[in-house]
């Protein structure tokens, strides 16, 4: 889980779960955005890694 987005997952999945125990279910929603963000930072960075390996550049050309 380390690295893009892994700290917003497991933020997300402590929130979550003192939600549940509590039972505010604001506070699990809220971990279950937190660990929605990790996933999407991570995909994100993994387009970007694939982008550089087949040489293209994640950022557009400038004219």
């Amino acid at each position: 889980m380390a690295g893009k987005g892994g700290a917003d997952k497991l933020k997300g999945k402590a929130k979550e779960m003192a939600g549940k125990v509590t039972g505010d279910r604001k506070k699990q929603a809220e971990g279950e955005i937190d660990q929605a963000r990790g996933e999407a930072k991570r995909a994100a960075e993994k387009a970007r890694e694939r982008m550089e390996e087949t040489g293209r550049s994640s950022k557009p050309d400038r004219i």
